[in-house]
């Protein structure tokens, strides 16, 4: 199993979870700015490795109508505040080859998006840059498919890569999690992270909008983490109601603390 430094963070082999967390989207400065703030507070006091995440741009949204960010340029001033005011490392997704290199110069992590996880030029562009490359596995591949996904990144020289699941299409507007999925991937010798929210997505399920169930967020998170999984990542906002993307399937900032005492316990206890 390679391991992943970023900074003084090690992701993969038997080191405890990281945290991977912040909201869907950036809506504004100062909401983006509280919440990282109460993570890094929440994080700091359990001991747990945090990195921030949130997209300037969710370009594959259900409806025409959905918010999608303040885009490139604002939303990469806003995570460079992020990360020198805090001292957090940033994730942040791409959707286009174009973006990849701003997106570089602030991101330590580059996300390729669960629906574009097959675009070669996009994974190809994002391991050029040497950052760490977070590849998320689309619903529709199986775990053994996340090899082709590997070796697309790994021909740039760039072996710093992360893999998460997130579940797979089980009919219409649902997701369904195979907790096989995560000792499988993790066989081909790189970090798994789990995505907890996402996981509990129901993909369109409002009809211009997808649905979610937020109160099956724990019981994922729990399960992935007995299985040994090496991050978490979940979408968390002050009031998921009131969200501007995927409101339904994140959690609550209220109820993360607990959770990751929870989480942090079972860490413990698979990886001695």
């Amino acid at each position: 199993m390679r391991i992943i430094r970023l900074g003084n963070i090690k992701i993969g082999g038997n080191a405890p979870f990281v945290l991977i967390a912040g909201p869907c989207v950036i809506e504004n400065e100062k909401t983006s700015f509280d919440i990282a703030n109460k993570l890094k507070s929440i994080a700091g006091k359990l001991k747990i490795s945090l990195i921030f995440k949130a997209s300037y741009d969710k370009a594959n949204r259900t409806s025409l109508k959905s918010y999608r960010g303040p885009g490139l340029e604002k939303g990469l001033k806003v995570l460079s505040e992020i990360k020198k005011r805090f001292d957090l490392p940033i994730l942040t997704d791409v959707h286009c080859k174009e973006d990849v290199h701003a997106v570089a110069e602030v991101a330590d992590i580059i996300q390729i998006p669960a629906f574009l996880c097959r675009q070669t030029d996009l994974i190809v562009e994002a391991a050029k840059t040497k950052r760490i490359v977070n590849i998320k596995k689309g619903q529709f591949l199986a775990p053994w498919d996340v090899r082709q996904l590997i070796e697309k990144a790994v021909s740039t020289g760039n072996k710093n890569i992360t893999i998460t699941e997130r579940g797979a299409s089980f009919g219409y507007n649902n997701l369904i999690v195979d907790f096989r999925a995560i000792p499988l991937i993790r066989e081909l010798g790189y970090p798994v992270i789990f995505d907890a929210t996402h996981s509990v997505q129901l993909p369109g399920g409002l009809g211009s909008s997808s649905g979610g169930q937020r109160e099956m967020v724990e019981y994922l998170a729990r399960a992935a983490t007995a299985v040994g999984v090496d991050g978490i990542f979940m979408e968390v906002h002050p009031n998921p109601d009131k969200a501007l993307c995927d409101g339904p399937n994140s959690l609550d900032l209220k109820s993360l603390t607990e959770l990751l005492k929870q989480l942090k316990q079972i860490d413990g206890l698979v990886k001695t």
